[in-house]
């Protein structure tokens, strides 16, 4: 989880703001990077970021011209944002209805764009569905506390700052939150044309309902997390084995249309590969199908872990067939 979107160096003296605009256009991306990676949530992590910029702009003149590294003040201002925003989701998740994924970063296969910020920060492994979960197993200030300093390289007396506690407590969080991941740590990235390969040969068998070629690419211990919060069909809770999540999705094949199961399109999540389902009418003894979005976790050829994100308030995003996802 090392690693980010650079060095937390000095960009010199801003103070008009004009001048403070471009270099924060400059930054967006980073900034992005950070807010995500701290809060799992696509909408939170823009909002935090336009919110560190409405602090900025709201700064008088010589304010501002006393900030000297711009990068570092507005990485401290998004992690005291995201801080809040973690504390009330973790009460908010009480109420939600099965298993919570992050919001996934959809964006489209070929080259990214480069002017935007979503599609810069999913290029690092760090922000993969796979680590994203890993992280969720930490308290909103070890998460701050290990993000902040390990993939992002921000000094610890900045980070007891934002968590208003001393500079050897922020070292005690971001201590417990490296160790609570060490064993659970998700394994490198897999090269996309693998990525492909094996998914290609997972859907083909699928399709077919051939239960050995299905077994063949899933790794005895895989895992199928589902997210609706009730309001799409999936597994509420997480399903582990691969007999298990085979009868699983061959029991799907008769439940919903062939041609609406095949009709996914690949695209990239989080930087690695998925599938979108759109939605699909029912009738003749079907059942109608929510839009989906399946992401795979791929290690030694074999798929360890399936994510089916269903909650229609995160593929929002999403766009039908054919045209880009809004970003």
């Amino acid at each position: 989880m090392t690693g980010g979107a650079g060095s937390y160096g000095t960009l010199g003296c801003v103070s008009t703001l004009d001048g403070v605009a471009a270099e924060f256009a400059a930054l967006r991306a980073h900034l992005t990077a950070v807010a995500y990676r701290l809060t799992g949530s696509v909408s939170d992590a823009e909002d935090a970021v336009q919110e560190s910029w409405l602090r900025l702009a709201a700064l008088d003149e010589d304010k501002r011209a006393g900030i000297h590294e711009l990068r570092a003040w507005l990485t401290t201002v998004v992690g005291r944002i995201c801080l809040d925003r973690l504390r009330s989701a973790t009460a908010r998740r009480e109420k939600y209805v099965g298993q919570w994924l992050p919001e996934p970063i959809v964006t489209p296969l070929g080259a990214p764009s480069a002017d935007d910020p979503l599609e810069a920060a999913v290029r690092d492994e760090g922000v993969r569905m796979a680590a994203m979960i890993v992280l969720d197993k930490l308290t909103p200030e070890q998460r701050v506390a290990f993000v902040l300093h390990d993939a992002f390289a921000v000094p610890f007396d900045e980070i007891a700052e934002i968590l208003g506690v001393t500079t050897a407590t922020a070292r005690q969080h971001a201590s417990r939150g490296r160790r609570a991941l060490d064993d659970a740590q998700p394994p490198p990235r897999a090269e996309l044309a693998e990525q492909q390969e094996i998914l290609d040969r997972f859907m083909t068998a699928l399709a077919k309902g051939d239960v050995r070629a299905v077994a063949e690419v899933l790794h005895p211990d895989v895992v199928l997390i589902g997210d609706s919060d009730g309001k799409a069909k999936t597994t509420v809770q997480v399903m582990v084995g691969a007999d298990k999540i085979i009868r699983f999705f061959l029991g799907l094949l008769r439940f919903y249309r062939p041609e609406a199961l095949a009709g996914g399109r690949p695209l990239l999540v989080n930087g690695d590969l998925g599938i979108y389902l759109p939605p699909a009418p029912g009738g003749d003894g079907y059942r109608p199908l929510d839009a989906h979005l399946e992401t795979f976790t791929v290690r030694d050829g074999l798929i360890t872990a399936i994510y089916d994100q269903a909650n229609p308030d995160k593929l929002s995003r999403l766009v039908e067939p054919g045209t880009r996802p809004r970003t």
